[in-house]
């Protein structure tokens, strides 16, 4: 069974990396946009099993999103993810989905 991941980044270029690393792995679906309401759209229509936040989200966009996110699917986990490599990456996600 695949984990759906949703991941939000404002910066294109790490937002196609992102969906690269994703998707690499086979018990994996990663959904990579750059906007809020890209993000929104995408929530309600699949289910995503895990929201990871990348950089250049300000605060009071964070917080927002996370409002809209939760009252989408209450529980839903969101993590921020900063950077670093994908043994990181991994790490954040599998303690995540523990």
């Amino acid at each position: 069974m695949q984990t759906t991941i949703l991941y939000i980044g404002r910066d294109t270029e790490i937002t196609i990396v992102m969906n690269r690393l994703l998707n690499a792995r086979p018990e994996w679906k990663g959904i990579c946009v750059c906007t809020d309401e890209e993000a929104v759209s995408v929530f309600k229509e699949q289910t995503v099993d895990l929201v990871l936040l990348g950089n250049g989200i300000d605060q009071e966009c964070e917080q927002a999103l996370k409002l809209k996110l939760e009252a989408i699917k209450p529980g839903i986990k969101i993590i921020q993810h900063y950077g670093g490599g994908s043994g990181l990456l991994y790490g954040e996600i599998m303690t995540a989905l523990s």
